[in-house]
């Protein structure tokens, strides 16, 4: 089928309305894994055994960085779908996001022992960061964001956010 269009379904859901529920369940799981972790989860991390407690504080800071990512990605594409960015500029923005943010999971010792709702808010967050990462290789191209992963210099990786999320809100 040559001179055949591929239709690209990602592209097609974030460059339109539908992109709307997908950003509203990011940002609700953000707020979601803040409010937990800001309360009960302070009040759940201290019942736990010292090597639970270990990595409840490591696998935090993994979900809060994974789901800063998301909605940095996020954020990006409403200013792309709301005319504000262009693709061109979203693409370049995009590339100081990383949608690869790993998780203990299972296999670390003492996993079992972490409150369930902490594992439910980590294993949605990497369902989401899934989701994601293949619509981003779907509408950037997977080789490409790869090619830009592994040639950035990230010097101050909060900066960085800071950076790209001025630049999301235009410096408000």
């Amino acid at each position: 089928m040559e001179g055949a269009k591929t239709i690209r379904l990602a592209e097609r859901r974030i460059f339109s309305d539908r992109f709307k529920p997908l950003y509203e369940q990011g940002m609700s799981l953000v707020e979601q894994a803040a409010e937990y972790l800001d309360g009960r989860g302070r009040a759940d991390a201290k019942t736990l055994s010292r090597p639970a407690s270990t990595l409840y504080a490591a696998e935090s800071m993994r979900l809060t960085t994974r789901l800063m990512q998301v909605a940095s990605w996020l954020l990006l594409q409403r200013a792309a779908n709301s005319g504000e960015m262009s693709r061109e500029q979203v693409a370049s923005e995009k590339a100081k996001v990383r949608l690869d943010t790993a998780s203990a999971q299972a296999e670390a010792i003492a996993w079992s022992e972490l409150p369930k709702d902490f594992v439910d808010l980590v294993d949605r967050s990497l369902s989401l960061q899934g989701l994601v990462r293949r619509m981003d290789d779907e509408i950037y191209g997977e080789r490409a964001g790869a090619e830009t992963r592994e040639t950035r210099r990230t010097v101050n990786p909060v900066s960085d956010q800071i950076m790209l999320l001025n630049t999301a809100f235009g410096g408000r």
